[in-house]
């Protein structure tokens, strides 16, 4: 997909992603369904749904390594700060020809910018929790994210 049309794509995603509520059990069926469409792809990946204050899903399925859960911890906290998809604001910024490690912007020790941590946005709250994937490509570890999401609101 080109640039143009992913972002088009990720601006859409961005608006339709919101739940009429969100709890811990939700976090479970979310987390677990991620869970299960990766290992039935036997991807080796690191899942994790979080608030501001705290885990509630994590899983390292065969193969994921404690880097991914460094990159999780990092691009959860990228959406958080910006309450976006990382792949959105990754995005944004390709389309902008900015880097946002620039100095003086973002730690890269702290944050990092690559697909796979999209926000749980609850209708006439915001952002309660993000959902991350690390282990595949960005493009990769942000749609299932997504799919997980939207199959979450559908039930």
């Amino acid at each position: 997909m080109n640039g143009d049309a992913w972002l088009a794509r990720l601006e859409a995603e961005h608006l339709e992603l919101e739940l009429p509520g969100f709890d811990r059990a939700d976090a479970w069926r979310l987390g677990s369904s991620i869970a299960e469409r990766a290992l039935a792809a036997s991807h080796p990946v690191a899942i994790d749904v979080r608030t501001a204050s705290g885990v509630l899903f994590h899983a390292s399925l065969p193969g994921a390594t404690a880097d991914n859960d460094e990159w999780v911890r990092r691009k959860a906290a990228t959406a958080f700060r910006f309450e976006t998809s990382t792949a959105l604001l990754e995005a944004r910024f390709v389309a902008g020809g900015r880097d946002m490690f620039e100095p003086g912007w973002l730690d890269p020790a702290e944050y990092a910018v690559a697909g796979g941590a999209v926000p749980v946005r609850v209708t006439g709250v915001g952002v309660v929790a993000v959902a991350t994937v690390s282990g595949l490509a960005s493009e990769d570890d942000h749609d299932l994210v997504v799919q997980a999401i939207r199959d979450l609101r559908g039930s």
